[in-house]
């Protein structure tokens, strides 16, 4: 049995998840969610709790059974609390700004780098930090990676963008010649 599959879903007040079918619908305070369940996976409520059970004993049911309880488990959290992750600038001149539904990123290349913001998300610029925000983890997790992905953090200096809470392991430089050599 899976480990994370067989945990209970405790639902937060103010949130409320429908099951129509196929479909889970997250309601909260953040706003609504939906998606659609895969096969060999069923969901039932009862009270405040939720619990997903696998249909059989093949290797799909058991691969899909973990998925299912985190997806719908984030679901809820997004819709109640939300997601944010925050990225950091550094390096000289180094800059970012958000226009209409466009990042646009100033990192050391030799043009501007635009990138849409994904459906859903939220971006937001405050000195060297860019902070993308939503209720959906997947959208927000793929809207920072795209952010980043635009000029990772080089080993040297320890230049471009990265998350805030990530450490950057440093290399030493070239070193001065050898005496003796």
């Amino acid at each position: 049995m899976s480990k994370i599959g067989k945990l209970l879903i405790v639902l937060p007040a103010q949130t409320e998840v429908k099951l129509e079918g196929d479909m889970v619908i997250a309601k909260g305070p953040k706003g609504e969610l939906s998606w659609k369940l895969p096969s060999h996976i069923s969901v039932e409520q009862a009270g405040g709790r939720i619990t997903v059970k696998r249909d059989g004993e093949s290797n799909l049911a058991k691969s899909l059974h973990g998925l299912v309880r985190s997806k719908i488990a984030n679901m809820v959290r997004g819709v109640s609390q939300g997601y944010e992750k925050v990225l950091e600038i550094s390096g000289v001149g180094f800059r970012a700004e958000v226009k209409d539904k466009v990042v646009v990123l100033s990192v050391g290349l030799s043009h501007p780098v635009t990138l849409p913001i994904i459906e859903g998300t939220d971006v937001k610029t405050a000195k060297n930090e860019i902070i993308v925000s939503g209720i959906d983890k997947e959208a927000v997790g793929e809207m920072a990676a795209r952010i980043r992905a635009v000029k990772k953090p080089e080993p040297y200096k320890g230049k471009g963008i990265k998350y805030k809470d990530e450490v950057i392991r440093r290399k030493a430089g070239k070193t001065a010649k050898t005496v003796g050599a």
